[in-house]
């Protein structure tokens, strides 16, 4: 038996099921890598004694009729787990401790899956680095001077260094795709509603969606059918008939029309990047697809946009953190004193300052101008994605505008962070799904990542369009265990 950690959920599961493994064997092995890992600081908190224990009750009484029977998994810091510390990776939550399950997470329990611990994020969600975390921030399983992405980036960092078999993020303007495509992995981010919100620490919530991380396509699909759910305990929940997006995987895409879009060939961007994109157009049409060119032409606008509704809602969101019904709570001489002094001490200086984007922008006199003006122009990038899909079936485009960059590169320069999203918000302004896979290397071997954009409700399309392209692809992450203590 090859070395367990290295193993697909896929994998796992099929020698669970055939008694090859337990689930006491897989979540061990699973426990002891993680316990080496230290150094990446993926995790916020671990849950390794209640897991082990958890298996082995497994293992007494199995049920194989679930998706992940017996299967450990480590989850983002921005899921709810009872009685368990959610973070969202600020001081303002550092002791809460929540009495419900998210919908998602409780989605996960029910198929037999064991909770190994939560994981680092950018805090609330608010970042393209995981360096904005109160708790730190996570190094790269691929070289120790690199960010591995945010906001998820402790998630992706878990499933590239192998301490989950797979897992699951958050991503509002990107924040799964960005972080799989800098370390290597895959990353769906579903259409909005796919999967419910309900117990998800908010950040934007016409934006916030769930969505699996993985090593591969196909453990992906397995674990989107397992969290895609209607949930009428979220308002923007949608009911529609779900696909088994794993059993219904293939890699037969002819015939498929994928265009390609001219306003993504950006200014300043690295040739490796166009040489990658091209290289994707080619493996397209190896598989019998047929690439056609494309317009998305308010794509120039939808950054500015994003961080306009965003930091709005986020504005919105966070108002509930006033020291006064959980969370951390400061010291004041009067009420007034105590809501500024815990909110001052308790956000950090990334959520401080969209907090103050969005209070502005929603203030009065400059709602119109801006708040306004930018809902009306995500009108008409969602409008531009339906006029394309009249002549195409999905959408390839770089996943990211370059390699995963240094830690602490980026952090005094808060525009350059947020131009890591420019190729992965738009989906979210239209709702759509999207799924990054790793396609190749840059000169210093760092991953990069190709994104396939779909309908609204096509996941299973653009799984199979991923699953077509990452045979033929063939990728092979350079992880060296650096951090191995």
């Amino acid at each position: 038996m090859s070395d367990i950690t290295k193993q697909s959920l896929t994998e796992l599961v099929e020698n669970i099921k055939n008694k090859k493994l337990s689930s006491t064997d897989v979540t061990k092995a699973f426990i002891d890598r993680s316990e080496k890992s230290e150094k990446l600081n993926a995790y916020i908190t671990n849950d390794f004694t209640s897991a082990l224990d958890k298996a082995k009750k497994f293992d007494q009484k199995p049920n194989f009729d679930l998706k992940l029977p017996g299967i450990p998994m480590a989850v983002k810091d921005l899921f709810c787990t009872k009685n368990i510390k959610t973070t969202a990776g600020s001081k303002i939550l550092n002791n809460f401790i929540p009495t419900y399950e998210s919908t998602v997470t409780e989605n996960i329990w029910n198929e037999g899956a064991i909770l190994l611990g939560k994981l680092n994020c950018d805090e609330f969600a608010m970042g393209s680095s995981n360096e904005t975390s109160f708790f730190g921030n996570v190094q790269s399983p691929i070289d120790k001077n690199l960010v591995p992405g945010g906001s998820s980036g402790g998630s992706a960092s878990a499933v590239a260094g192998q301490l989950t078999p797979v897992t699951i993020g958050t991503d509002t303007g990107g924040s799964i795709r960005q972080p799989a495509s800098f370390t290597g992995i895959v990353g769906l981010k579903p259409t909005y509603g796919s999967c419910s919100r309900y117990g998800i620490v908010a950040f934007a919530s016409s934006l916030d969606q769930a969505g699996p991380m993985a090593q591969n396509v196909k453990d992906c699909a397995l674990l989107h059918e397992v969290i895609s759910s209607y949930d009428p305990k979220d308002s923007t929940s949608i009911d529609f008939k779900r696909n088994h997006y794993s059993k219904e995987l293939t890699n037969n895409i002819k015939g498929k029309k994928i265009g390609i879009p001219k306003e993504y060939r950006v200014d300043g961007m690295p040739k490796e990047i166009e040489d990658l994109w091209q290289k994707g157009i080619q493996y397209i049409k190896d598989c019998g697809a047929e690439t056609i060119d494309i317009s998305l032409p308010n794509t120039s606008y939808a950054l500015p946009t994003y961080y306009i509704v965003a930091p709005a809602e986020a504005s919105s969101n966070l108002a509930r953190y006033d020291g006064v019904k959980y969370g951390f709570r400061a010291k004041g001489e009067n009420l007034i004193d105590m809501y500024e002094k815990t909110r001052s001490e308790g956000f950090g200086a990334e959520v401080q300052r969209r907090i103050m984007i969005g209070t502005y922008v929603l203030s009065s006199g400059y709602y119109d101008a801006y708040y306004l003006k930018a809902q009306k122009v995500r009108k008409l990038i969602k409008n531009d994605f339906d006029e394309a899909y009249k002549k195409v079936d999905a959408i390839l485009t770089p996943s990211t505008p370059s390699s995963a960059f240094k830690i602490g590169e980026k952090t005094n320069d808060p525009v350059s962070m947020y131009l890591n999203d420019i190729f992965t918000v738009p989906v979210n302004l239209a709702g759509l799904p999207g799924i990054s896979i790793p396609a190749g290397h840059d000169t210093k071997g760092y991953p990069l990542g190709l994104q396939i954009i779909g309908k609204a409700f096509d996941e299973q399309n653009i799984l199979n369009i991923a699953y077509a392209m990452e045979e033929k692809i063939n990728f092979r992450n350079k992880i060296t265990d650096w951090w191995i203590k």
